[in-house]
């Protein structure tokens, strides 16, 4: 519930929204269920900019698959190493941080009841043999940090402020190869997408993001996926575009046209919530990183990852460092993509066993 307060401010206040109880994702094992495949690319011949946002299930919150263990491992050696630097809560935002840790407390032993256990004062993971009280004053880590372990994902706390403005003032950023939680703490909505240097935001998606956060509801989450390319292969941080504790990173530093086995798919899988009790949007983020060449042999592809490419804008290709990898890579798709044609792939059939973001 919210109740206007000023000209610009629309308080929150609590709502008694209850998230749908999570129904257990039958058969899923911690080491041999797969992840999900996305291939959130398009056809050209032009490249939209939008947010898109679709609708998510309730049971589907959060993509748990037999990558955990190397995630989880990841997670815990970046939290020892850098701390602050990657988990971090602002002190108005910790009632929302807190709340988020509850929400998982909850949800993940409903849809992952092989692996996680509710208990009394929080949950137990019975694969890592980790259990985390929750009722502990004060907690014994940050609460983003203690998330984070939990999933797969990285995830955000999105605070908004008297002035009427979204604020990052929680995260546990750790997977995220090209930005760091330590250049957009406490930065606004549209100063962390401008700082970034995100084509066209001002004039394709800065209102509608706007209007989006502000009329967002608890029962209403959201989904969107977006890719890269990477030319390393490092998960967390990807050294082709600086040292991560470099004043400044960019694509300037990268090697051109590396060989192909040094060129990585880098997907993302967003969810956006609000909190029900403090109001708050939450993203998690959700990593999905593969050798190019270990998906250039599903059908479509190649074919289609390099019209995508292909279609990006000037200011697009600047963003996701084209002209480091272009020439290699894309000549590597279209001969992928002519050997699958020569083999009968039907180009015209696609529609019929496939549809986005897959």
């Amino acid at each position: 519930m919210r109740k206007t307060h000023y000209c610009c401010y629309i308080e929150w206040t609590p709502s008694d929204f209850k998230r749908p109880t999570a129904a257990p994702y039958s058969g899923w094992d911690v080491h041999s269920t797969k992840p999900i495949p996305y291939r959130p690319f398009r056809y050209g011949p032009k490249y939209y900019i939008t947010l898109g946002l679709r609708s998510m299930k309730w049971d589907e919150w959060i993509e748990l698959d037999n990558h955990y263990l190397k995630y989880h491992a990841d997670k815990a050696r970046r939290i020892e190493e850098r701390g602050s630097k990657c988990c971090h809560t602002a002190p108005e935002a910790m009632d929302a941080a807190i709340e988020l840790l509850e929400e998982l407390c909850t949800y993940l032993p409903e849809r992952y009841p092989s692996m996680f256990t509710k208990t009394a004062t929080g949950i137990t993971n019975k694969v890592t043999n980790e259990t985390f009280n929750m009722t502990q004053r004060p907690l014994p880590e940050d609460p983003m940090a203690t998330a984070a372990r939990l999933v797969q994902d990285d995830l955000a706390l999105m605070v908004e402020r008297p002035d009427g403005e979204y604020y990052l003032l929680a995260g546990a950023i750790l997977l995220a190869g090209f930005w760091r939680l330590s250049d957009k703490f406490g930065m606004r909505l549209s100063e962390i997408h401008t700082a970034g240097d995100v084509p066209q935001f001002k004039s394709k998606l800065e209102k509608g993001m706007m209007n989006f956060f502000r009329r967002l509801r608890p029962e209403e989450p959201v989904l969107r996926n977006n890719y890269f390319i990477q030319v390393d292969d490092n998960l967390a941080w990807s050294h082709s575009i600086g040292s991560e504790d470099a004043e400044t990173v960019s694509w300037n530093t990268a090697e051109k046209n590396r060989a192909i086995e040094n060129h990585f798919f880098r997907s993302e899988r967003q969810s956006l919530r609000r909190l029900p009790r403090s109001g708050a949007v939450v993203f998690t983020i959700r990593t999905y990183f593969e050798p190019i060449t270990a998906i250039v042999g599903e059908p479509y592809v190649p074919g289609r990852l390099a019209d995508a490419i292909r279609s990006w804008g000037d200011d697009v290709g600047r963003y996701k460092g084209k002209e480091k990898y272009q020439d290699v890579l894309l000549e590597f798709l279209d001969e992928k993509h002519r050997v699958q044609v020569e083999g009968g792939l039907d180009v015209d059939k696609e529609d019929e066993v496939r549809s986005y973001p897959l």
